[in-house]
Protein backbone atom coordinates (compact mmCIF):
# COMPACT_ATOMS: atom_id res chain seq x y z
CA UNK A 1 0.00 0.00 0.00
CA UNK A 2 1.12 3.41 -0.34
CA UNK A 3 1.71 5.87 2.43
CA UNK A 4 -1.76 8.00 1.05
CA UNK A 5 -3.50 5.30 1.86
CA UNK A 6 -2.03 4.22 4.83
CA UNK A 7 -2.29 7.40 6.39
CA UNK A 8 -5.70 8.19 5.06
CA UNK A 9 -7.88 10.06 7.77
CA UNK A 10 -11.00 7.96 7.51
CA UNK A 11 -8.95 4.75 8.79
CA UNK A 12 -6.00 6.10 10.83
CA UNK A 13 -5.43 6.27 14.53
CA UNK A 14 -2.46 8.00 16.50
CA UNK A 15 -1.56 6.49 19.25
CA UNK A 16 1.25 8.51 21.87
CA UNK A 17 3.62 6.08 24.07
CA UNK A 18 4.14 7.35 27.72
CA UNK A 19 4.63 11.34 26.33
CA UNK A 20 4.33 11.76 30.12
CA UNK A 21 6.07 14.47 32.27
CA UNK A 22 7.32 12.00 34.62
CA UNK A 23 8.59 10.04 31.90
CA UNK A 24 10.28 12.18 29.16
CA UNK A 25 9.97 16.09 30.62
CA UNK A 26 11.92 17.84 32.21
CA UNK A 27 10.63 16.32 35.37
CA UNK A 28 11.93 13.00 34.66
CA UNK A 29 13.96 10.75 36.74
CA UNK A 30 14.74 8.81 32.99
CA UNK A 31 17.38 12.08 32.00
CA UNK A 32 18.72 9.81 29.08
CA UNK A 33 15.32 9.25 27.76
CA UNK A 34 14.26 12.90 28.14
CA UNK A 35 17.57 14.22 26.18
CA UNK A 36 16.56 11.48 23.67
CA UNK A 37 13.21 12.66 23.27
CA UNK A 38 14.55 15.93 22.66
CA UNK A 39 17.40 14.81 20.01
CA UNK A 40 15.29 12.31 18.00
CA UNK A 41 12.51 14.70 17.47
CA UNK A 42 9.83 12.84 19.85
CA UNK A 43 9.06 16.41 21.72
CA UNK A 44 8.63 18.55 18.72
CA UNK A 45 7.19 16.22 15.86
CA UNK A 46 4.67 14.75 18.05
CA UNK A 47 2.74 17.47 18.64
CA UNK A 48 3.28 18.88 15.64
CA UNK A 49 1.17 15.42 14.60
CA UNK A 50 -1.23 15.38 17.25
CA UNK A 51 -2.56 18.65 16.10
CA UNK A 52 -2.52 17.85 12.23
CA UNK A 53 -4.31 14.99 13.07
CA UNK A 54 -6.91 16.40 14.95
CA UNK A 55 -7.41 18.56 11.94
CA UNK A 56 -7.97 16.16 9.91
CA UNK A 57 -10.46 14.46 11.39
CA UNK A 58 -7.55 11.78 13.01
CA UNK A 59 -8.54 10.59 16.57
CA UNK A 60 -5.80 10.73 19.24
CA UNK A 61 -5.18 8.25 21.65
CA UNK A 62 -2.70 8.69 24.62
CA UNK A 63 -1.76 5.57 26.02
CA UNK A 64 -0.08 6.03 29.44
CA UNK A 65 1.37 4.10 32.65
CA UNK A 66 0.28 5.45 35.87
CA UNK A 67 0.59 4.12 39.64
CA UNK A 68 -1.88 4.13 41.98
CA UNK A 69 -0.53 6.23 45.40
CA UNK A 70 -0.49 2.69 47.06
CA UNK A 71 0.97 0.81 44.37
CA UNK A 72 -2.10 -1.23 44.07
CA UNK A 73 -2.52 -3.26 40.75
CA UNK A 74 1.35 -3.00 39.78
CA UNK A 75 3.95 -5.17 39.87
CA UNK A 76 7.74 -4.74 39.56
CA UNK A 77 8.52 -7.80 38.16
CA UNK A 78 11.34 -6.93 35.63
CA UNK A 79 14.25 -4.84 35.90
CA UNK A 80 12.40 -1.58 34.01
CA UNK A 81 9.52 -2.00 36.49
CA UNK A 82 11.49 -2.70 39.24
CA UNK A 83 12.96 1.10 38.66
CA UNK A 84 9.62 2.46 38.33
CA UNK A 85 8.78 0.98 41.45
CA UNK A 86 11.98 2.86 43.14
CA UNK A 87 10.94 6.16 41.87
CA UNK A 88 7.19 5.53 43.44
CA UNK A 89 8.68 4.80 46.69
CA UNK A 90 10.68 7.81 46.34
CA UNK A 91 7.70 9.76 45.61
CA UNK A 92 7.91 10.91 42.26
CA UNK A 93 7.89 9.04 38.72
CA UNK A 94 4.38 8.57 37.34
CA UNK A 95 1.83 8.63 40.52
CA UNK A 96 -1.88 9.05 39.91
CA UNK A 97 -2.76 12.36 40.31
CA UNK A 98 0.35 13.80 40.19
CA UNK A 99 2.44 15.99 37.45
CA UNK A 100 4.79 13.30 36.49
CA UNK A 101 1.55 10.94 35.15
CA UNK A 102 0.51 13.75 33.48
CA UNK A 103 0.74 14.24 29.86
CA UNK A 104 3.26 16.76 28.35
CA UNK A 105 1.46 20.03 27.54
CA UNK A 106 1.82 19.68 23.99
CA UNK A 107 0.41 16.99 23.71
CA UNK A 108 -2.96 16.97 24.96
CA UNK A 109 -5.20 15.69 26.03
CA UNK A 110 -7.47 17.79 24.30
CA UNK A 111 -11.09 17.44 24.88
CA UNK A 112 -11.47 15.26 21.66
CA UNK A 113 -8.45 13.27 22.26
CA UNK A 114 -8.95 9.20 24.44
CA UNK A 115 -6.81 8.55 27.50
CA UNK A 116 -6.00 4.99 28.06
CA UNK A 117 -4.53 4.36 30.93
CA UNK A 118 -2.61 1.12 31.89
CA UNK A 119 -1.49 0.19 36.08
CA UNK A 120 0.85 -2.46 34.87
CA UNK A 121 2.97 -3.66 31.70
CA UNK A 122 5.09 -2.59 29.15
CA UNK A 123 3.00 -2.36 26.58
CA UNK A 124 -0.41 -0.45 26.04
CA UNK A 125 -2.25 -3.28 24.53
CA UNK A 126 -2.55 -5.78 26.86
CA UNK A 127 -5.50 -5.61 29.25
CA UNK A 128 -6.66 -2.36 28.66
CA UNK A 129 -9.34 -1.13 25.91
CA UNK A 130 -6.77 -0.27 23.24
CA UNK A 131 -7.88 -2.56 20.47
CA UNK A 132 -11.34 -2.01 21.27
CA UNK A 133 -11.42 1.13 21.04
CA UNK A 134 -9.09 1.41 17.99
CA UNK A 135 -11.97 -0.70 16.23
CA UNK A 136 -14.48 0.99 17.62
CA UNK A 137 -13.37 4.23 15.55
CA UNK A 138 -13.16 2.39 12.38
CA UNK A 139 -9.51 2.31 11.96
CA UNK A 140 -7.21 -0.08 10.17
CA UNK A 141 -4.07 1.97 10.72
CA UNK A 142 -2.11 3.40 13.51
CA UNK A 143 0.75 5.81 13.98
CA UNK A 144 2.70 5.57 17.02
CA UNK A 145 4.43 8.31 18.52
CA UNK A 146 6.64 8.16 21.62
CA UNK A 147 9.01 5.74 23.92
CA UNK A 148 10.67 3.58 24.40
CA UNK A 149 11.52 1.84 20.43
CA UNK A 150 13.50 -0.46 22.45
CA UNK A 151 10.54 -1.58 24.68
CA UNK A 152 7.46 -0.06 24.93
CA UNK A 153 7.54 1.02 20.79
CA UNK A 154 8.42 -2.79 19.84
CA UNK A 155 5.72 -4.31 22.02
CA UNK A 156 2.75 -1.66 20.21
CA UNK A 157 3.80 -2.52 17.19
CA UNK A 158 4.55 -6.30 17.52
CA UNK A 159 0.89 -6.50 19.11
CA UNK A 160 -0.70 -3.58 16.38
CA UNK A 161 0.33 -6.60 13.61
CA UNK A 162 -0.45 -9.67 15.35
CA UNK A 163 -4.40 -7.82 15.90
CA UNK A 164 -4.22 -7.10 12.13
CA UNK A 165 -3.18 -3.45 11.98
CA UNK A 166 -1.24 -2.14 9.37
CA UNK A 167 1.38 0.72 11.24
CA UNK A 168 3.11 3.71 10.27
CA UNK A 169 6.33 5.25 12.28
CA UNK A 170 7.24 8.67 11.73
CA UNK A 171 11.26 7.59 12.79
CA UNK A 172 11.86 11.35 13.76
CA UNK A 173 8.83 11.24 16.22
CA UNK A 174 9.56 8.28 18.55
CA UNK A 175 12.96 7.61 20.71
CA UNK A 176 14.55 4.72 22.53
CA UNK A 177 18.24 4.56 24.57
CA UNK A 178 20.58 4.09 23.94
CA UNK A 179 19.76 6.23 20.73
CA UNK A 180 22.03 4.13 18.67
CA UNK A 181 20.52 0.75 19.52
CA UNK A 182 16.91 2.35 18.64
CA UNK A 183 18.40 2.95 15.19
CA UNK A 184 18.87 -0.91 15.41
CA UNK A 185 15.92 -1.78 16.51
CA UNK A 186 14.61 0.44 13.68
CA UNK A 187 16.75 -1.10 10.73
CA UNK A 188 16.78 -4.34 11.55
CA UNK A 189 13.39 -5.24 13.55
CA UNK A 190 10.51 -2.36 13.04
CA UNK A 191 11.32 -2.09 9.30
CA UNK A 192 10.25 -5.70 9.16
CA UNK A 193 7.32 -4.70 10.88
CA UNK A 194 5.90 -1.96 9.77
CA UNK A 195 6.06 1.47 6.96
CA UNK A 196 9.02 3.92 8.35
CA UNK A 197 8.86 7.36 7.22
CA UNK A 198 8.99 11.20 8.55
CA UNK A 199 7.17 13.47 9.90
CA UNK A 200 6.71 15.79 7.30
CA UNK A 201 5.53 13.03 4.71
CA UNK A 202 2.97 12.20 7.11
CA UNK A 203 1.87 15.86 7.28
CA UNK A 204 2.31 16.20 3.59
CA UNK A 205 -0.66 13.75 3.27
CA UNK A 206 -2.93 15.54 5.21
CA UNK A 207 -2.55 18.94 3.79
Amino acid sequence: MELEDLVDPKSTVIVTMEVQEGIVGESSSFKDLHQAAITSGVLSNGPKLCDAARQSGIPVIHATAINRPDYRGSVANCKMLSSAKDMHEHGSGIIEGTSGAELITDFGPKPEDIVIPRLHGLTPFTSTSLDQTIRNLGATSLIPIGVSINIGILGLVLSAVDLGYQVVIPTDAIAGVPLEYGEKVLDGTLSLLSTLTTTASILKNWE
